[in-house]
């Protein structure tokens, strides 16, 4: 290879290089706003655990399925309650259009959880991976005070050093937190690392309320960490029969994704609960059980009970529900 091909091929290498940088997202915060390459960015997004019937512990085997059906659904933000350790499972999401929210637990018996500290070992190994939205610390844990030795403010000390953690190793990406519902001023108070508050909030059929009270503490960004109904009612109740109910399901995630859209200047928007019906939560994994426990729970729609197997905007086996298409409707916007 003689001088000037070399010259050709270094052109070409260095062009590769900053065309690839170039294609990778940037993420940023604009007052009340998240920003995909300086676009506002609205999350419409569902909660995944895929977990086969008959078992217990997560498994992506369905992804290119479940991203399949998630596309068509109009999804464009996955949000996962543990790390994605696999990173081939991270790059399909991405080709599919995909953001993932990756949420860390407190005490994972040291699997990249946050009393071990080695979520930030996972922080730094994926943090350049292009389907990463955002990094999510705890999942409602102000309703347990009792794993922080009966003080919340434990926990909110845990999380905040966390998320400085984070900005510290990673400074392009938001840190997050999932907390039930609105939080109070000690959460805000001792949670100023926090860029994007989430809310897993549980108020019947309609949000709007929560807004203007956000609107009213805070002016950083938020979205719905968790919020919807399942397709189960315990009792008959507001002109839905006992029992098996996607209507009622149908009809409140309706009614839900109409308050979120409908409040797109406070709010970021959600990451619906739940993608498929999880059998692993009540009783024998096999089979569809009622019950279930879910803390705060009393305003799910719209029976005040949360069946913790019947969330899922499809079945266990990718059936659709009734309510895919009001996701489907709501989202294709």
């Amino acid at each position: 290879m003689n001088t000037y091909s070399k010259l050709l091929f270094l052109f070409f290498l260095i062009s590769i290089a900053c065309t690839s940088e170039k294609e990778k997202d940037q993420i940023s915060l604009e007052g009340r706003k998240i920003l995909v390459n300086e676009s506002p960015y609205f999350i419409k997004g569902i909660c995944y655990n895929p977990v086969a019937k008959g078992d217990t512990v997560r498994n992506f085997k369905p992804l290119t399925e479940d991203l399949a059906l998630m596309k068509e659904a109009g999804i464009n933000t996955i949000r996962v309650y543990s790390p994605i350790e696999e990173k081939a499972v991270l790059d399909e999401m991405d080709k599919a259009g995909m953001k993932v929210i990756i949420g860390f637990g407190y005490n994972q018996d040291g699997e990249f959880d946050i009393l071990s500290g080695t979520f930030i070992d996972y922080v730094n190994r994926f943090k350049d991976h292009n389907a990463i939205l955002m990094w999510e610390v705890g999942n409602e844990y102000n309703y347990h005070p009792q794993w922080f030795e009966n003080d919340i403010k434990n926990w909110y000390k845990a999380m905040n050093d966390a998320a400085k953690l984070i900005h510290q190793n990673d400074p392009n990406h938001p840190v997050t937190t999932a907390h039930g519902d609105l939080p109070d001023s000690l959460a805000l108070s001792m949670g100023t690392e926090i860029d994007v508050w989430g809310m897993n909030v549980y108020r019947w059929d309609d949000a709007t309320d929560l807004y203007k009270e956000w609107e009213a503490v805070s002016d950083k960004p938020m979205y719905l960490s968790e919020a919807g109904g399942d397709s189960y009612m315990t009792i008959s109740k507001a002109g839905y029969e006992q029992g098996v109910n996607e209507k009622a399901q149908a009809d409140a995630n309706r009614n839900i994704l109409k308050s979120v859209f409908a409040n797109q200047e406070v709010g970021s928007g959600v990451t619906l609960f739940a993608f498929s019906d999880e059998l692993w939560k009540a009783g024998n994994p096999a089979v569809l059980d009622q019950g279930g426990w879910a803390p705060n729970s009393s305003g799910v729609p719209y029976d005040g009970t949360p069946n913790e197997e019947y969330w899922g905007i499809v079945d266990v086996d990718r059936n659709k529900k009734l309510t895919f298409e009001v996701v489907k409707e709501a989202y294709d916007r």
